[in-house]
């Protein structure tokens, strides 16, 4: 399993998530996608849609736990094969080497002018980019590096470590109706209510672990003591309960100031800060945030792998 982790963690960061490559995770969007529409039209009432939620919650965490345990099941006596498909499934539900290459795409991109920048800042978040200038710009990708080094890196590895491939899958396609389903507006808050507080509860301790391995990870390169500090301190300064925890953990690391307040669909949405303005935000610290995911997914292979030779 340590050396299937590790091939694993190996090809994500050699090849990524090519766009033409078959992924469980785009089947995934896909069907939710139709149980979506489905839901929509059996159920005509809010219960009726909390409750279609409900069902879509459960299948899917079933059909992302139980086809690649059945499949692994399958092919277990035949060694090789097994080994092959199993770092496959792993190196799916890794997305260090993809979210290193959207935040890049950002940071070149303000070095051909403000406006490509925001637009290509628009394809990896939820707020409005049209108005924004540099450091806000930076300010939201490192943000996006920082939530999703938890939900793209952290979280799966976290849960493949305890129940292998299927764990982590199982894991994606809850995150994956997250980012669908659960959005707490008039469309989506019934809906997406039982898909969002799965997120929420899935989430609750690779976050943490996230943002302990970031600061732990960053001793001797960033400011380790208050990245620890800010990621306590500033962890009610946001509406998720477990994003302020990487969030913190970077924003302290780093010396600089996230979150505030942002439009999202021309609203203007009030948020408290994380973190001090020790330093001013800059484009080189996209790279820095990328460094950081990096390094806590070193760190969390080398002590599963230490634990495994323990044992």
């Amino acid at each position: 399993m340590v050396t299937n982790i590790i091939l694993a963690v190996i090809l994500d960061f050699i090849l990524g998530d090519p766009y033409s490559f078959p992924h469980p995770v785009k089947l995934m969007g896909r069907i939710i996608s139709l149980e979506d529409k489905v839901a929509r039209r059996i159920a005509k009432t809010n219960k009726g849609l909390k409750f279609a939620g409900f069902i879509i919650v459960v299948i899917n965490i079933s059909l992302g736990f139980l086809i690649p345990f059945l499949l692994l099941k399958a092919i277990k006596p035949y060694n090789i094969l097994y080994n092959i498909v199993n770092v496959y499934l792993i190196y799916t539900c890794i997305a260090a080497r993809s979210l290193h290459y959207e935040a890049m795409k950002v940071y070149k991109a303000l070095n051909l002018g403000i406006e490509e920048a925001r637009i290509r800042l628009s394809y990896i978040v939820g707020r409005d980019t049209k108005n924004l200038y540099e450091e806000g710009i930076v300010r939201a990708t490192v943000e996006t590096v920082a939530e999703n080094t938890s939900d793209g890196v952290i979280a799966p590895l976290f849960y493949i470590t305890l129940l292998g491939a299927p764990g982590g899958l199982a894991y994606k396609f809850i995150n994956t109706m997250d980012s669908m389903l659960g959005y707490m507006n008039e469309k989506y808050k019934d809906l997406g209510y039982f898909p969002a507080k799965l997120d929420d509860i899935f989430n609750f301790l690779p976050a943490r672990i996230t943002g302990l391995l970031m600061s732990l990870g960053s001793i001797g390169r960033f400011n380790l003591v208050n990245g620890i500090k800010i990621m306590f301190r500033d962890r009610k300064n946001h509406k998720s309960p477990n994003a302020p925890y990487p969030e913190g953990a970077v924003a302290g690391l780093l010396g600089i100031q996230l979150g505030g307040s942002n439009y999202y669909h021309g609203k203007l949405v009030e948020k408290p800060t994380i973190g001090d303005k020790i330093n001013p935000i800059n484009k080189k610290h996209i790279k820095n945030s990328i460094e950081i995911m990096y390094r806590s997914q070193v760190l969390l292979v080398v002590i599963y792998t230490l634990i495994k030779l323990i044992k």
